[in-house]
C-alpha cells in the first residue's frame, strides 16, 4: 500500500504515520518527492490496514500497489530517480556516461584510459578489479591492488569509480574505493548480495541477467531499494537469444517500457549488448535515441592487447568519435551528455 500525505504535511505527521506503519507490523519506505512525501507500507494487504492508516493525521489517501515490485514502481514514485555518485549523475536531462577497460591490468593503462575517457566527456570510470569469468582459468582480476589502482585514477582525473563487486563479503571492502557498486548480469538474483549492496549505501549498477525478464530486473532492485539503498540504476546488458551474430541480442524497447513501470534510471551497455567492436557506436547512438539515461561503454589504449572483452572494447578515438555523435542524437531527443 501507498499513504500518500497532504501536501504541507508536516515532519510530525510523517513520523507518526511511519510509527503506525511499522506498529502494524508493515515495512515503512519514506519517498519524498517535489510535490508530495508518500510511505510505502510493504507487507499484509489486508483490508483493514488500508481504513486504520486513512485516518491517521495528514494522510490524503491510501492506494494499493498493484505491481509486485513495490518500491522501485512508479506507482509509489511518479518523479523520475536521479542518481548522483561523485561526478556522476544519471537520471534527468543529462545522460551519464561510464567509460573504461573491462579489467585494470596495470597503472599506465587504467590512468591513460581515465585521462581519455575524461577528455572525451565521460563522467565516471569503470573497471574491474573483480572479474567473474566463465572459465577458471581465464584473467580473474587484480582484487585489492586493482582497487588501489581505480582509486589513484580517481584522484587524478576526479571521476567517480564504477567496479563490480562479485560476492556479499567483498562489498564492505569494495564500497571503500568505489562510488558505484556494479552487480554483474551472472549476480543479478545473487539475493544475499543484493541485501549487502542496498545496506552499503553505495550506489548499485545493476545489470541484468541474460536469461532475466523485465520483472525478474525489477524486483531483484527491490531487495537493494527494500535493504534502505534508494540509489538503483537498472542497466539493459543484452539477453540470451537465438542469434548468433552478436555476443548478446540488445532489447532497446526495454528503455522506455521501464521508464513507463520504473522510476529508476535506464542504462545501456551497447559494448556486452554487441559483443562486437564495428556495431557499438551504432547501438550506442540508438540507445541514446531510445531515451537512455547512462551508458556504459568498455574503452582501451589498446584493444588488441586487452586481457579481457577486447573484441568488443573501443579504443579511445573511437570512444571521442562516438561521444561527438551521440551528442548530436542526444540534443535531437532533448537530452544532452553530462560532461
Amino acid at each position: 500500500m501507498i499513504v500518500v500525505m497532504k501536501p504541507g504535511a508536516t515532519g510530525a505527521e510523517i513520523q507518526h504515520m511511519v510509527e503506525r506503519v511499522e506498529g502494524l507490523g508493515l515495512r515503512a519506505h519514506v519517498i519524498v518527492g517535489a510535490e508530495r512525501t508518500v510511505i510505502a507500507a510493504i507487507g499484509s494487504k489486508r483490508p483493514e490496514f488500508k481504513e486504520s492508516l486513512e485516518s491517521g493525521p495528514g494522510v490524503a489517501q491510501v492506494v494499493p500497489i498493484l505491481a509486485p515490485y513495490k518500491v522501485a514502481s512508479s506507482e509509489v514514485k511518479a518523479e523520475r530517480t536521479v542518481v548522483r555518485a561523485g561526478s556522476l549523475s544519471v537520471g534527468g536531462k543529462s545522460i551519464g556516461v561510464i567509460a573504461g577497460p573491462c579489467s585494470v591490468e596495470n597503472e599506465e593503462q587504467i590512468l591513460a584510459t581515465a585521462h581519455a575517457v575524461k577528455q572525451a566527456g565521460a563522467t565516471a570510470l569503470r573497471g574491474g578489479a573483480y572479474k567473474p569469468r566463465t572459465s577458471p582459468y581465464s584473467f580473474q582480476g587484480l582484487k585489492e591492488q586493482g582497487l588501489e589502482l581505480l582509486k589513484r585514477a580517481r584522484e587524478a582525473t576526479g571521476l567517480a569509480v564504477v567496479t563490480e563487486v562479485v560476492a556479499s563479503e567483498d562489498v564492505d571492502l569494495v564500497a571503500k574505493y568505489a562510488d558505484v557498486l556494479q552487480i554483474g548480469a551472472r549476480n543479478m538474483q545473487n539475493y544475499r548480495l543484493l541485501e549487502a549492496a542496498g545496506k552499503s549505501g553505495v550506489a548499485v549498477l545493476l545489470k541484468r541477467g541474460p536469461s532475466a525478464t523485465i520483472e525478474e530486473l525489477l524486483l531483484a532492485a527491490e531487495y537493494i531499494l527494500d535493504a534502505g539503498n534508494p540509489n538503483v540504476m537498472l542497466c539493459e546488458r543484452g539477453i540470451r537469444t537465438f542469434e548468433a551474430h552478436t555476443r548478446f541480442t540488445l532489447p532497446l524497447a526495454t528503455v522506455p517500457y521501464l521508464h513507463s513501470k520504473t522510476h529508476l534510471p535506464v542504462v545501456v551497455d551497447p559494448s556486452h549488448g554487441t559483443g562486437h567492436t564495428y556495431l557499438v557506436a551504432d547501438m550506442t547512438l540508438a540507445s541514446v535515441a531510445a531515451g537512455a539515461d547512462g551508458l556504459i561503454l568498455e574503452v582501451h589504449p589498446d584493444p588488441e592487447k586487452a586481457m579481457s572483452d577486447g573484441y568488443q572494447t573501443l579504443n579511445c578515438q573511437q570512444f571521442a568519435d562516438i561521444m561527438a555523435r551521440s551528442r548530436r542524437v542526444a540534443a535531437a531527443v532533448d537530452r544532452e551528455i553530462a560532461g
